[in-house]
């Protein structure tokens, strides 16, 4: 893989443009832009052009995604608390972002079709990666209902993000928290 300064403010770039409008917001004049790197280097670096460049930066992004969520779910001791810190931890990051931005995975899903499907393929990685570390802090007794719990809590992430955007407002994550915490007590009783 070919790393230079250039490249990597354009894969940064990639990651803010994503999260704020998903795999439409990544045209090139628009990484190049955000990212002060030469025109001709993004087809130096990404020479499959716009889609290259966004499964590059999903699979820059996703690990990091995957170590907030297991920092975050490391600081609770019971279920509840564990899902009380996730979703506060998700409500400071849409607040950071001056709710304008999102899971860059999530914006990104918005926008597939059938002819970007090598784009779809890196999605389901980043979420796969978010329901596996979300699932190995859930201490159900079955693991495929702490896998399907784990999903669940993924969608609730992106629909807090959704919500989250459009009321200016993290409440969609805090309620989110309170009400799978209570549900992961229940099946953790």
């Amino acid at each position: 893989m070919k790393t230079s300064p250039s490249r990597d403010r354009m894969i940064e770039a990639a990651i803010v443009l994503m999260r704020r409008s998903g795999f439409s917001g990544v045209g090139i004049n628009e990484v190049l832009a955000e990212s002060g790197a030469p025109k001709g280097s993004m087809y130096h670096y990404f020479p499959g052009g716009k889609r290259e460049i966004a499964i590059e930066a999903l699979a820059a992004y996703a690990p990091r995604v995957v170590a907030f969520i297991d920092e975050r779910l490391a600081r609770g001791k019971t279920p509840s608390e564990k899902m009380r810190q996730l979703f506060l931890g998700f409500e400071e990051r849409l607040k950071e972002g001056g709710y304008r931005s999102s899971c860059a995975a999530g914006c990104v899903s918005l926008d597939l079709d059938e002819e970007i499907d090598a784009v779809r393929e890196a999605v389901l990685s980043a979420f796969s990666a978010y329901v596996d570390v979300i699932s190995r802090h859930i201490a159900f007794r079955d693991r495929r209902r702490a896998r399907s719990f784990a999903a669940f809590v993924l969608t609730a992430i992106e629909g807090g993000y959704v919500r989250g955007r459009a009321e200016h407002s993290g409440e969609a994550f805090r309620e989110a928290g309170q009400w799978l915490g209570r549900l992961a007590e229940a099946e953790t009783a």
